[in-house]
């Protein structure tokens, strides 16, 4: 913090991508990670992009060490 370098985290949880279609296509694991999910859907490439958006920002300006979990409520589980 020193030199002003901020240094934080995103943790996602499970982002609907091409890389996930395998799981999101199968109905069986689909249900099942939706039952860990407490917002009971995936989330966006464009969800987590817009916390990496806001942690590079100036409204993060106070923001450090911090690991931000945009998972639709997992880690809450």
């Amino acid at each position: 913090v020193q030199d002003g370098i901020r240094v934080n985290a995103i943790g996602p949880g499970f982002i609907e991508t091409p890389m996930t279609a395998a799981i999101s296509g199968n109905e069986e694991l689909n249900q099942w990670v939706l039952s860990l999910t407490p917002m009971r859907r995936f989330g966006q490439p464009e969800e987590i992009a817009k916390v990496a958006l806001f942690l590079a920002s100036e409204e993060a300006s106070y923001v450090t060490g911090e690991i931000i979990h945009p998972d639709g409520g997992w880690f809450t589980e």
